[in-house]
């Protein structure tokens, strides 16, 4: 008996579905089909020859003999199938894809001889056809099915999705008209009348404002239409914000013609006017930001935000998710499909920066996810002079997709309907999956990198291949004309009334004088005002009732009774409460009533970082787990009459993507105490474009206020070159004029109060903190609760422990310095020798200095002590600053590395900068 007469007896539709199942998910089906589909891909990769591809089944299921027909049936069906699985996956190898240039060849192709099939198997009806959601169909009209689907004007990239569902959804929308465009007469006008648009502003600017940089989208004008259609469909299903991110590349024209800015504007700023406002010194034009108000076309309205951004390519990125996510929590925290994040990207840079990898990594984590993102690349195929084989080691430049298992979809940028088809499907896409979707859109750059560079110095066979190309917008009139739906004389009316609305707002904008920056997203900043470095040294009230204390303080030091924890957490917690009880509260308790006090208020508070839950240094514990299951306990939340939220989260290990993230975050929340925590200070340096190119400078180039706070453990304790600074220096030196706070604060009620005061004001600046990391346990470095209840922030602390008409010596530090130089002075009994503490250093409290300065009569050596080396720290930034008094340094000697390897040798250098502190003699230049 032939041993697989079962085979014959079978429906072939049978094993159609049992074997796509099992492409999808192997595991999915029962193990001897498993093994049976096994062992046929086995054969079929490693025992066919070329002449005889597809007989080996047959002989297989022949070798006892049996029906030789319906085995060699049978084997033919399993062809076509494999035939179907290699266009899904690799079907987008051959698309026509490229506007301007021959795609690359790739091996194995997917001719039927491939796949056991030939050519009299074309009339063939084959039942496999029904995993395509057709009826039983020819091999000719199977293949005609795949090419529409996988590889015309759209390529995909899925099948490497893990979820079976994920995939079947996707297929089932591919299949819908061949996943070919299908648009009415009406939509199809629209369309053309956005590519008018698009391609007119490229050629009124080029004519009007002759070699200035502009960055045109000539080659991607089809991104133009793809958004204007997202963003109504988007509305229709229940989407009320939009947060986009670009770069520089086509981002006047989409202010212009998706955000509708007034042009006016824009011309202004190509003329180059001044601005209206004195406080702030702008941004190039290709850089500046706008929220607007959008009415759709059923008459929905829409909040559309467009984040300014740098030159850095891809920073921008970062930040919309923070914006995104911070809009999410604010208004939509049960439904995130509310707020939609759309990334655009370029294709050397989202290949090239490592940001996006942190970007697509936080896409799925609790405390960084935003329902999904549609990213779109306008892919040029050259980065700035630099061809894309050069770019990249990756086949595509979306490669990075494949990190989180997101769909690409690979699209002709000159066909415009495939273009407006494929961002729909990646809306619905997101809408029903709440992930990430890719859109690359090949296109091309019609310039060089900007109007007045010239590209055939390093591409001239490509620009000459783009000199003779059409723009979008004439290939689809011409496709129009053809279908009888608009003629000639129609193209040539919409683009005259364009270019006439433009030149007279042309006119318009040459009779002001001024450039009118908008702020960006002054929706959520109502009631907060700008305000100058005066303004800033003003002192705000942080007093907080000691009875709303001691109902904290309870809450915070008391663990679930019905819940096991690890004992030395039940302690820590405990001891809370009975530093709260001894008058003596530590570094820790001080914060984390801080953050209690100010959700009692209604403000929300963000946390994120790297460990933070717990601290680095085990000091805060917000978080702590139930010892059997892990369960998270957070104290806070249970507060009662808390109004703010509490949000808290380990950050993966990034500081970059995820300082972005918070930095946005803090932009559309300014009642939100956002903080980034850096694990050492000096880790910080990861994340230094996004410390360079916005939050030192954010309010100064786009009039943007931004309350982050960074929290950055900084102290000598030798603990070696990258553990010990904060880089201090470097904030100093970025700091001017009003663009942030910085402090080191000595003592946990100043902490308290610095929180507190972030909050407080009518104003938002960032916060740079250098926090202590063996300050957290000192035993000099406690507050009182009533210094908490009923102080303030203070910038300058002066020495009290004196008597001032006995000081000679007055030494002028900061941080943790303060404690080792003030243990030497009882050392040596110097009561001649006064410790002030500059707490705040920048805005730099100069009055209070001056006051300080003038109590101590007889003082006639002025100090400034550091313990970091004499190139590093605050030394430069005092030199520039503080000319009150002349002063004198102790400090270590300048260094390459803030520290040494070898603990005697920094021990040794740290008592080297105390005693110079006490002997004038022992000063170095």
């Amino acid at each position: 008996m032939d041993r697989f007469s079962f085979l014959n007896a079978a429906h072939t539709q049978f094993f159609a579905d049992l074997y796509e199942q099992y492409l999808a998910n192997p595991d999915s089906v029962e193990p001897s089909w498993r093994a049976f589909f096994q062992g046929f891909d086995f054969a079929l990769e490693h025992y066919s020859d070329e002449a005889n591809t597809g007989e080996q089944l047959v002989v297989y299921a022949n070798s006892e003999g049996g029906n030789a027909a319906a085995s060699e049936k049978l084997q033919k069906e399993f062809n076509v199938l494999k035939l179907i699985d290699a266009y899904r996956t690799r079907g987008h190898l051959f698309t026509e894809t490229n506007p301007v240039r021959d795609r690359r060849t790739y091996s194995p192709n997917l001719d039927i001889e491939n796949f056991g099939l030939s050519a009299s198997d074309l009339d063939t009806v084959f039942d496999a056809a029904k995993v395509l959601g057709h009826q039983p169909s020819t091999l000719k009209e199977i293949l005609a099915h795949l090419k529409n689907v996988y590889c015309q004007h759209i390529g995909i990239e899925y099948m490497y999705m893990r979820r079976p569902e994920v995939i079947q959804w996707i297929q089932d929308r591919l299949n819908i008209n061949d996943n070919l465009p299908n648009f009415n007469a009406d939509e199809k006008k629209h369309i053309l009348g956005k590519l008018n648009e698009a391609v007119s502003f490229e050629n009124f600017l080029h004519t009007k404002y002759v070699g200035q940089k502009r960055f045109s989208l000539e080659g991607g004008e089809s991104l133009i239409a793809a958004l204007d259609a997202v963003i109504d469909a988007a509305a229709d299903k229940g989407v009320e914000q939009f947060v986009m991110g670009m770069a520089h590349r086509g981002r006047l024209n989409v202010l212009a013609n998706i955000f509708g800015k007034p042009t006016q504007d824009i011309f202004s700023e190509f003329d180059g006017k001044d601005y209206d406002k004195e406080y702030f010194d702008g941004d190039v034009k290709y850089h500046l930001g706008l929220t607007a108000e959008r009415k759709t076309k059923n008459g929905k309205k829409i909040n559309i935000n467009l984040a300014p951004n740098p030159s850095h390519l891809e920073t921008v990125g970062a930040v919309i998710e923070g914006i995104t996510r911070a809009k999410q929590d604010k208004y939509y925290a049960d439904d995130f499909s509310k707020v939609l994040p759309i990334a655009v990207h370029g294709d050397a840079a989202v290949a090239g920066q490592g940001i996006v990898y942190e970007i697509v990594q936080m896409s799925q984590l609790d405390g960084y996810k935003t329902g999904g993102t549609i990213h779109i690349v306008i892919n040029n195929q050259v980065g700035f002079t630099t061809n894309y084989l050069d770019a990249r080691s990756s086949t595509y430049c979306t490669d990075v997709a494949k990190v989180t298992l997101s769909p690409v979809l690979h699209v002709n940028a000159d066909d415009t309907e495939a273009v407006v088809h494929a961002m729909l499907f990646a809306l619905d896409f997101r809408m029903q999956f709440q992930r990430d979707v890719f859109i690359d859109l090949l296109g091309y750059r019609k310039y060089g990198h900007n109007e007045g560079d010239e590209p055939r110095f390093t591409q001239p066979v490509l620009y000459k291949i783009i000199s003779r190309h059409k723009n979008p917008r004439d290939i689809y009139a011409e496709k129009l004309i053809t279908q009888g739906i608009v003629d000639a004389a129609y193209l040539t009316k919409i683009e005259n009334e364009y270019k006439a609305k433009l030149d007279e707002n042309l006119q318009e904008s040459r009779k002001k004088d001024k450039t009118i920056i908008k702020p960006f997203m002054q929706d959520e900043w109502k009631g907060f005002v700008q305000v100058s470095d005066d303004e800033m040294l003003k002192k705000v009230d942080t007093k907080f009732d000691r009875k709303k204390l001691d109902q904290i303080i309870e809450t915070v030091s008391t663990l679930p009774s019905d819940k096991k924890f690890i004992s030395k957490i039940q302690k820590i917690v405990s001891d809370r409460k009975t530093m709260y009880d001894n008058n003596a509260l530590d570094w820790g308790t001080a914060e984390t009533l801080a953050y209690g006090t100010l959700l009692m208020e209604g403000y929300d508070i963000r946390v994120s970082g790297q460990d933070v839950e717990r601290g680095t240094f085990s000091h805060r514990h917000a978080v702590v787990k139930v010892e059997d299951s892990e369960e998270e306990v957070i104290l806070l939340d249970t507060l009662k009459d808390k109004k703010g939220k509490f949000h808290i989260y380990n950050s993966f290990l990034s500081e970059y993507g995820v300082l972005g993230f918070d930095y946005g975050y803090a932009l559309a929340n300014p009642n939100a105490l956002t903080i980034w925590e850096a694990q050492f200070g000096d880790f910080s340096n990861g994340a230094q474009i996004m410390i360079d190119q916005y939050i030192s400078c954010g309010e100064d180039k786009w009039n943007n206020q931004n309350g982050i706070v960074l929290l950055l453990p900084h102290g000598y304790e030798g603990q070696g070159a990258e553990h010990s600074s904060a880089r201090m220096e470097r904030y100093l030196q970025l700091c001017a004029r009003h663009n942030m706070y910085v402090a080191d604060c000595t003592t946990p009620a100043n902490f308290f109060h610095l929180l507190r005061r972030q909050m407080k004001t009518k104003f938002r600046k960032p916060l740079v903190v250098f926090s202590p990391k063996s300050l957290l346990r000192h035993p000099l470095c406690v507050s009182t609760v009533d210094e908490l209840a009923k102080g303030h922030f203070q910038e300058t602390i002066d020495d009290n422990t004196v008597d001032k008409k006995n000081v000679k010596t007055v030494v002028f530090c900061t941080g943790k310095f303060y404690y080792d130089i003030l243990a030497e002075r009882e050392n040596l009994g110097r009561n001649d020798v006064a410790l002030v503490r500059i707490e705040q250093l920048f805005p730099l409290p100069v009055d209070q200095l001056k006051e300080i300065i003038a109590s101590y009569p007889n003082a006639d050596d002025y100090v400034w002590a550091q313990e970091e080396p004499k190139n590093m720290g605050a030394y430069g930034y005092m030199l520039m600053n503080f000319d009150l008094v002349p002063w004198r340094l102790a400090s270590l000697k300048a260094y390459a590395a803030p520290a040494a390897g070898s603990h005697t040798r920094d021990r040794r250098r740290h008592a080297d900068a105390i005693r110079m502190v006490f002997d004038k003699n022992l000063f170095r230049s």
